[in-house]
């Protein structure tokens, strides 16, 4: 979820098309996870909200159990420390996250494994599984030796899963579009936009 030169280029090049893409952020996506989500849901008081938000915290909680992850740390965490989303389309609301191969890994592939048929996200789960087994071999011993906060020695990789998850079920059931996700793995982030052109701008033109 971090933004760099790759997530620019790609912004740069939606918007010789009149697509406007920055950095962003939601109250409900913070370090606490679902944990957050769940306060920040029942902050709002809003009816429609109970359902889909009700649904996406059993799941997330699923998943993150599922990676190994401990709860107490999400409820220990701080509201404040927002997590970042790649690229927002602020007129639609729509996420866009741009996947390189540290994103394909066993984790990232048991947290999809989840993912009901119907989950509401802009993107090909089942491609999104089939470069996780292409890539886990590759891509799981790279972050073998960080820690990562409630994962653990070695869990950097599963907090990235979890986060991955948490951003794809969180932001449609907190009201917003389906998050899109775009494959990158040659660090060329006009190059990737190219790739989507048509599809984006159906949906964000």
């Amino acid at each position: 979820m971090a933004v760099g030169s790759v997530q620019l280029a790609f912004a740069q090049a939606a918007a010789e098309d009149g697509i406007v893409l920055e950095p962003g952020s939601f109250d409900w996506l913070c370090e606490q996870g679902h944990v957050g989500l769940e306060r920040v849901a029942k902050a709002r008081r809003d009816p429609a909200l109970v359902a889909p938000v009700s649904a996406a915290i059993a799941l997330l909680g699923a998943i993150h159990s599922r990676l190994g992850g401990d709860v107490s740390v999400l409820h220990a965490s701080r509201e404040n420390l927002l997590l970042p989303i790649e690229l927002l389309h602020a007129a639609s609301g729509t996420v866009i996250e741009l996947d390189d191969s540290p994103h394909f890994t066993s984790a990232r592939l048991a947290a999809l494994e989840l993912y009901p048929d119907d989950a509401a996200v802009a993107f090909a789960v089942g491609e999104h599984k089939q470069l996780c087994r292409k890539w886990s071999t590759r891509t799981d011993g790279l972050a073998r030796g960080l820690p990562a906060k409630g994962f653990g020695f070695g869990g950097a990789a599963r907090e990235r899963a979890y986060h991955d998850a948490l951003v794809d079920l969180a932001t449609p059931a907190m009201g917003q579009p389906p998050v899109v996700r775009v494959v990158e793995l040659g660090g060329d982030g006009a190059a990737a936009y190219r790739r989507e052109r048509d599809a984006l701008v159906r949906l964000l033109g």
